[in-house]
């Protein structure tokens, strides 16, 4: 569809309203595939989408969206906009954005999995539950076995010039499986995130996901104590991206982060980088404009333990009299802008996560971690999380542990950081958060 046509006529109509518009046009396609005993339990393909329209009137920024795609909408879409701006209340501007001086040549889109035929796609769920189910007799039945495949078309256009587009496609697949020797039952999951189904191997994930699920059995609780603590790559990637709003420059002057005036400060062990990288390749969140249409930059938004910046949009930098970071956001086209991280992750040490584990006497190796969204508070930086593991004893795995529960305060697990591995990923529940394997010096563990 010709969107520059449909925008030249918004424009000209909304601005006998408004002095300036943006529009904003999101495509996305979904599909999902679900397999319970070896038949197709789930096929879906969505599609969605809409385009939003923002105008500014004497200094107020209206808001309007529509589904519908097409001159039929135009009147609508700039009477809600110019009425909606009539009722902020809020001192702080916004504006559009007339474009950065130059943006990244950056291509995230793989056609692989377009072409990948849909029949390959099912056939590899089936294969993997299939593996699962025979590699071992312990392995009685198959939770999930789940594929998504996404894809997104973004367009931003305004009336200072901006004209801006890309294009994102990806995908992952999990599977969690059942282990039962006598009575004692325990779960196991492994998962891969990809841009080419080619790539993968589902006998991998199989193998993965049942050596979990046979490594927890007998698993007992563990002395209430203080522990070291290796937390497994992804679940340290989870609880990071769980806290990744202190690092937004709004919540910062909304009073809604513990890092408010700490730029400069010392606020994790110096061993430990943080990084916001929008040009990590395949990155979930790889992208050469925000959804404002600022540039996107590389920076290290923790530098060797200290702060060195906020993830900023274009009002709450200028809020601060500094430039946007490129990280203004819409969760959807129907949303207003906020701010989120690109791919945010901390950057790799050099050990292995063997190396870790034989650093530790006396500790725990977490693998999973439960109840992320009650059992935290982002102002305070306080968790407390159900979770499961290893007991380590003499730098080696000793036994299986659960019915644990960890709490700590995150600021004070990033001073107690000790060691980084090398083994770093993006998990599929953390989105665009990923961190190597992370050994913390003391955390409270509540078990018997």
């Amino acid at each position: 569809m010709d969107y520059r046509a449909l925008t030249d006529k918004l424009f000209n109509k909304g601005k006998e309203k408004m002095e300036d518009l943006e529009v904003f046009i999101e495509r996305s396609k979904e599909i999902e595939i679900g397999v319970f005993g070896g038949e197709l339990d789930k096929y879906s393909i969505s599609e969605s989408g809409g385009l939003s329209l923002r105008g500014v009137h004497e200094g107020k920024m209206g808001y309007s969206y529509t589904e519908k795609i097409d001159e039929s909408s135009i009147d609508m879409l700039i009477d809600e906009a110019f009425e909606n701006g009539k009722y902020i209340d809020s001192l702080d501007k916004e504006i559009i954005f007339a474009g950065s001086d130059e943006y990244e040549e950056i291509n995230n889109y793989n056609d692989s999995l377009e072409k990948t035929p849909m029949e390959d796609k099912i056939a590899f769920m089936k294969n993997l539950e299939k593996e699962a189910l025979a590699m071992d007799s312990r392995v009685s039945a198959i939770q999930v076995c789940a594929y998504q495949e996404f894809q997104r078309d973004r367009y931003i256009i305004n009336t200072k010039g901006v004209n801006l587009s890309d294009k994102f496609s990806g995908g992952f697949c999990y599977i969690s499986i059942i282990v039962k020797d006598g009575e004692d039952t325990k779960t196991g999951l492994s998962y891969r995130i990809f841009n080419d189904l080619e790539k993968i191997d589902y006998r991998e994930i199989a193998k993965e996901a049942v050596e979990e699920g046979i490594s927890m059995l007998g698993a007992t609780t563990i002395k209430s104590d203080n522990y070291p603590v290796v937390f497994k790559n992804t679940v340290f990637a989870d609880i990071l991206s769980a806290f990744t709003p202190i690092l937004s420059a709004d919540n910062v002057q909304k009073g809604l982060s513990r890092l408010k005036d700490k730029v400069g400060s010392k606020i994790a062990n110096e061993i430990l980088t943080i990084v916001d990288d929008p040009f990590l390749k395949d990155g979930f969140g790889t992208r050469a404009f925000d959804d404002e249409g600022c540039k996107t930059s590389y920076k290290k938004i923790i530098d060797n333990g200290v702060l060195n910046s906020y993830l900023y949009n274009l009002k709450s930098a200028n809020k601060d009299g500094v430039e946007s970071t490129g990280n203004g956001s819409r969760r959807s086209y129907k949303s207003s802008i906020s701010i989120s991280p690109t791919n945010l992750y901390i950057e790799k040490g050099s050990k292995t996560l063997e190396e870790l584990i034989e650093s530790i006497d006396k500790g725990i190796y977490i693998i999973n971690v439960e109840g992320l969204h009650a059992g935290l508070n982002e102002v305070s930086g306080d968790y407390s999380l159900s979770a499961y593991g290893y007991e380590i004893e003499n730098g080696k795995i000793k036994r299986p542990v659960n019915q644990i529960t960890i709490a700590a305060n995150f600021f004070e697990t990033l001073m107690d950081i000790e060691e980084i591995g090398k083994d770093l990923e993006f998990g599929p529940f953390s989105g665009d958060v990923g961190s190597p394997s992370i050994k913390v010096k003391n955390i409270s563990v509540s078990g018997e």
